[in-house]
């Protein structure tokens, strides 16, 4: 039988999602309470993976198991949660787990996911940990024209980690653009249907390139069409990143 569980993490103390030889992960401590409240050996996967720093506000990861929790004699998917929320860390917490057909995947079966990356522009000690800081002038219209751009494009190499083990570069992106919560914070929304690793990081800091005035939009579409991660901007910090959003 399968299961869905949906949680959330604050990623700050972790080395990503996925289970690390040298490092502490999201992905084993769940394991781990999985199979202790279980009493076998739990193996979960997840929709995706979110690198070092990197925050979910909803992540959904599956695992296989012969326990039945609808059984009248056993626990259900609601007792569960509760359980496993006694055993993680506070900076790991599980919304629900609920029963679904054994050809649902939490990583293939999904059909989107959404991120945003936050900034602000003022120094604030209550965002330090969540938000990036800038400390220079963004034509935020420009940056707009530009993320808009995005979505005439199905290769995002430019934009994928130098290295990485993907088959292909390829996504569809739905939606891109830089939103404003208030004088001195914003956030850029980006919803695909996959995303290669490190790509959003690169996309926020080769738009905020554009904002700055290093590129032009016509320099920042040959960047896209170039294909090469060392033609696009830097990489931002991961703190500021949020998985928000996984539709199935």
């Amino acid at each position: 039988m399968r299961y869905f569980v949906t949680f959330s993490y604050d990623g700050g103390r972790y080395h990503g999602w996925q289970i690390q030889p040298n490092g502490d992960s999201v992905q084993e401590r769940l394991q781990r309470a999985l199979t202790t409240l279980l009493r076998e050996n739990i193996a979960v996967t997840g929709a995706g993976r979110t690198d070092a720093g990197v925050h979910a506000r909803m992540m959904v990861a599956h695992f296989d198991t012969d326990v039945c929790f609808e059984a009248a004699d056993g626990i259900n998917g609601a007792q569960l949660a509760y359980k496993l929320n006694r055993l993680l860390p506070q900076d790991i917490s599980v919304q629900r787990v609920e029963r679904v057909s054994d050809e649902m995947h939490a990583r293939f079966s999904a059909t989107s996911r959404m991120y945003r990356y936050y900034i602000h522009l003022v120094k604030n000690p209550f965002l330090r940990y969540y938000s990036c800081e800038i400390h220079y002038p963004l034509d935020f219209s420009r940056m707009n024209e530009a993320a808009r751009m995005l979505l005439s494009y199905e290769d995002f190499g430019a934009f994928c980690k130098s290295g990485a083990d993907v088959k292909t570069t390829l996504c569809q992106v739905m939606k891109a653009e830089w939103v404003q919560t208030s004088e001195t914070k914003w956030y850029f929304e980006i919803r695909a249907n996959r995303f290669l690793r490190n790509m959003v990081r690169a996309v926020v800091g080769t738009l905020i390139d554009v904002g700055r005035g290093r590129l032009t939009l016509d320099e920042f579409r040959k960047v896209v069409e170039g294909k090469r991660r060392t033609e696009a901007g830097e990489s931002m910090p991961g703190n500021a990143l949020f998985l928000e959003d996984i539709t199935y």
